[in-house]
């Protein structure tokens, strides 16, 4: 009999039914080769250092808690993105040993559910979700099947990591006329540097929770963490400034980019998919154009997983730049942290930008 902590299954995983055909996986070179360089730098995190001991047989609190003969060793972290690990590394140092189960350069909406991970997570002492249903597709079933009842939701070893976090867009109503949309809010709010404070402070809390010995350790290093990127941010923002980005009209391929618009000021006007996961019909790709050239768009920002033809086609028809921008740590091998994301993330806008003046 299934336990009480399972969440239900998944129906459909390991992708979400209604974005199947998002041109995600696009066999454009370009494409493949930014996930051939991901791929031979190793972009994947390390394995778990140490495999723990079998679960506790006791039921209860006993099966929550990390095995005692465990305790000398780092704690096992899963992540489901690249982000989060970075962050959680940045939480544990050498106290943890962290796993992301999507590499950098995929969709994090879309990561096969491989066997593998279900006994990656079975040894896990805390595992960090993005949720807001990014992970909808995929990240119920592996918690189901990985059978490790200290890491379910409400369990000490479960982290969401939206939870200290402002979370933006969360509809008032949501019927499948309105594409994909996710009815908990938008979950790409790692792409406002501000929110890795919560997202550091919400890891904080669940290694306190798992392993307390060392809590004021955790607690010490998310507070230099917090330090150094709120210096990072003010120098990230000084950046912006100097590339206008405060009040520019810009086109985003999905709707990944609204907490970075946020953060540096840009003003998003309109978006390739006419609604989220829905591929654009020619019409909306006309109307699209065609608002660009009236409404002064000065960029079009675009996530590197996508098939890039179309948007290089607006593009060129509206004359307007196109910056293919990585969303996550390890999307490029020099990109290892949170701190090399946005560095990146502003020079390619910039170069955009700069190639586009006459």
């Amino acid at each position: 009999m299934r336990s009480k902590q399972e969440l239900p299954a998944a129906p459909g995983m390991p992708v979400r039914p209604t974005r199947t055909t998002r041109a995600r996986r696009g066999g454009n070179a370009a494409h493949l080769r930014w996930m051939t360089r991901a791929r031979a730098a190793g972009s994947a995190a390390p394995g778990i250092a140490v495999a723990l001991g079998a679960l506790l047989a006791f039921p209860a609190i006993a099966a929550l808690t990390r095995p005692a003969q465990a305790a000398a060793k780092p704690l096992s972290v899963v992540t489901t993105t690249a982000d989060l690990a970075a962050i959680a590394r940045e939480v544990g140092g050498d106290g943890v040993a962290v796993v992301s189960l999507a590499a950098g350069y995929q969709d994090p909406h879309f990561v096969d559910a491989k066997p593998s991970y279900m006994v990656t997570l079975k040894r896990a002492d805390l595992f960090v979700e993005v949720g807001r249903d990014l992970e909808v597709g995929w990240a119920p079933g592996l918690l189901n099947g990985a059978r490790n009842p200290r890491i379910l939701p409400g369990a000490p070893g479960f982290v969401d990591g939206s939870s200290q976090v402002q979370v933006i867009e969360i509809p008032s109503a949501v019927s499948r006329a309105q594409g994909d949309i996710h009815p908990f809010g938008n979950p790409h709010y790692w792409l406002d540097p501000a929110n890795g404070a919560g997202i550091a402070r919400g890891i904080r809390d669940g290694l306190a929770r798992v392993d307390g010995a060392n809590a004021a350790l955790y607690a010490a290093r998310c507070a230099d963490f917090e330090k150094r990127l709120a210096a990072a941010t003010a120098r990230w923002q000084e950046r912006a400034q100097a590339l206008g980005l405060a009040g520019m009209k810009v086109v985003t391929y999905h709707r990944s980019w609204s907490y970075f618009a946020r953060a540096f000021g840009l003003h998003v006007v309109d978006f390739v998919e006419p609604k989220p996961g829905i591929p654009p019909s020619p019409n909306h790709v006309q109307d699209l154009v065609n608002g660009m050239k009236r409404d002064g768009v000065r960029l079009l920002l675009m996530e590197p997983y996508f098939d890039e033809k179309l948007a290089a086609k607006i593009s060129r028809d509206t004359g307007v730049p196109l910056a293919i921008v990585p969303t996550s740590v390890g999307a490029e091998p020099a990109i290892r942290s949170i701190f090399d994301l946005f560095d990146r993330q502003l020079v390619l806008i910039g170069q955009a930008l700069k190639e586009a003046r006459p």
